[in-house]
């Protein structure tokens, strides 16, 4: 088996443990967002229960809660809208670079 084969298995086992370690070794495990983490300290040090100032927009949009499902999808949007965003302006500045790479050498009396 040569040198190469070697590292993709080893890296590859790797990847797979990384992914199935977390499932057993954090089964039963609760996870809560930090908006309730914080209101629950707010909740201690002040000594009562807390209170928000304001309703959130898109409840105040819709006139009702917002379900757990279209968080989690207005988030995943956000999140795509940012990277696509980003992903957009950092391939224009690496063209940007290539383009401005290729100026240069064309310009130059004794390049071929």
């Amino acid at each position: 088996m040569s040198k190469n084969k070697k590292k993709v298995i080893i890296l590859l086992v790797i990847a797979a443990l990384i992914a199935i370690i977390p499932l057993f070794a954090l089964r039963g495990a609760e996870f809560g967002g930090s908006d309730d983490a914080g209101s629950k300290v707010v909740s201690q040090v002040a000594g009562t229960e807390y209170k928000p100032w304001f309703k959130p927009v898109m409840e105040t949009w819709i006139g009702g809660k917002v379900s757990g499902e279209m968080e989690i999808l207005l988030f995943c949007m956000q999140t795509g809208i940012g990277a696509g965003i980003l992903g957009f302006f950092f391939g224009r500045f690496v063209e940007r670079a290539k383009q401005k790479n290729k100026n240069i050498k064309t310009e130059l009396p004794y390049h071929k």
